[in-house]
């Protein structure tokens, strides 16, 4: 199993006719992943951590080299994770063009959350998702606002790398810059519908 994450898919700077010509991605390992309700603790590696949410693809099959019109077929359910990302740390490695993985791709640092089946969902092209803080909205999107599609994602990251049951794909987020404290408390929905809970350590 591996997590697959897309950067920048809602970057109000990133167009598809600008500077991004196809969706860039980059891997999580297997033990990033915190489940609904495990709390998270702040590592000692970084002093600001920001909770980025995105809307998360489950794969349903085996696929390589995947057509964006057959790629709906390819997941079956639609969640909610977020990435932790390490800022302070992320902005040295891009400093200093050193490999993301110490910001993005420690120990507990995509807490995913419950999905729902996408046959569920009125309008994948239309649907609103939100990070709260403490109660305090902080983060929301609709993946109407998505630079890359769900079906052109797996398109293009199946053509590098092999998708199979039991992968997730983070689908983007959109930018945030507020970093959380111990105490906090995160909540993550789509539409009205909580699906993700866990407290800050």
């Amino acid at each position: 199993m591996k997590i697959i994450c897309i950067e920048g898919n809602y970057s109000p700077t990133e167009t598809k006719n600008n500077n991004i010509i196809e969706p860039v991605f980059f891997l999580k390992p297997e033990t990033s992943i915190s489940r609904n309700k495990f709390p998270f603790f702040i590592p000692e590696h970084s002093e600001k951590i920001v909770p980025r949410v995105n809307l998360v693809l489950k794969i349903c099959k085996l696929g390589k080299n995947i057509q964006e019109k057959f790629a709906q077929s390819y997941y079956n359910e639609i969640g909610i994770g977020v990435d932790m990302e390490a800022s302070d740390l992320l902005l040295k490695c891009k400093q200093n063009g050193l490999p993301w993985e110490p910001a993005k791709a420690y120990e507990a640092s995509a807490p995913l959350g419950n999905f729902i089946s996408k046959i569920k969902l009125n309008d994948l092209n239309n649907i609103n998702f939100s990070l709260l803080k403490n109660g305090k909205l902080i983060s929301k999107a609709n993946s109407a606002d998505l630079l890359y599609s769900f079906d052109q994602i797996i398109a293009n990251v199946s053509k590098y790398v092999q998708i199979k049951m039991g992968d997730y794909i983070y689908t983007g987020a959109p930018e945030l810059s507020e970093h959380i404290y111990i105490n906090d408390k995160i909540e993550c929905y789509i539409e009205d519908k909580l699906m993700l809970s866990f407290n800050i350590k």
